[in-house]
């Protein structure tokens, strides 16, 4: 999962990136509003975590923008400004749910799982492939309800080949799926996470293959 996180604070930001990140939660972060509209037009997002108080103006006024695009990715307001008339303003604004700081990372969680069971496209949360059955949201996987302990970035990898299974998915997808925008990319890094994870599926006997299509991506098939 990637989500976007609008928050000019830059230690919880960081820390909320950290947490999430042990999740399986891939985050990129922005510190004002002109760079989270960029970022919307550049990139797909599962969630959006959205600040109030932004040092180029009011985080609710993010919201209508974004949806004047089209675009219905689920929203969070975490804030501060958590006044009864506060809240109603930012549900009535558009956004999917309002969580008032402080707030526990296990609350955040929760209330993303459920936004996100709201949305058609995650509807069906968990993965299939082969003997696995993947949670993306919990970070686990699988193979004949034997759980299979794999690191964080390899699962991801596995989720964003699982979801798209029969079908070539391109290096720049599956590295949007581990890293986010910030993050330096070394140039073997996705090919080493493939090596590994193909081995563990293999000693796992997970019932599926990954294929490299050079030059464009990797395939995972069913076997």
């Amino acid at each position: 999962m990637r989500i976007l996180l609008i928050e000019d604070e830059r230690e919880l930001a960081e820390a909320l990136s950290a947490a999430l990140g042990k999740h399986g939660i891939v985050t990129d972060h922005t510190v004002i509003l002109a760079d989270a509209v960029e970022l919307t037009r550049q990139n797909r997002y599962d969630a959006i975590l959205l600040d109030r108080r932004l040092p180029d103006g009011e985080g609710l006024s993010f919201i209508p923008e974004l949806r004047l695009t089209g675009k219905d990715t689920p929203i969070i307001v975490m804030t501060a400004l958590n006044e009864p008339k506060e809240r109603i303003e930012g549900l009535d604004l558009g956004a999917d749910d309002y969580l008032g700081k402080p707030f526990l990372v296990e609350e955040l969680m929760a209330r993303l799982r459920a936004v996100l069971r709201r949305s058609p496209e995650l509807a069906e949360l968990k993965i299939t492939a082969g003997r696995m059955v993947i949670d993306p949201l919990h970070l686990s996987v699988t193979v004949d309800a034997v759980p299979l302990d794999l690191p964080r970035r390899e699962l991801l990898v596995l989720a964003a080949l699982a979801r798209r299974k029969e079908k070539t998915v391109l290096r720049s997808t599956l590295e949007a799926a581990v890293y986010n925008y910030e993050e330096e990319i070394q140039s073997n890094a996705l090919d080493a996470h493939i090596s590994r994870l193909r081995k563990r599926l293999i000693d796992a006997g997970a019932g599926v293959a990954i294929h490299n299509i050079r030059g464009v991506g990797y395939l995972m098939k069913e076997e």
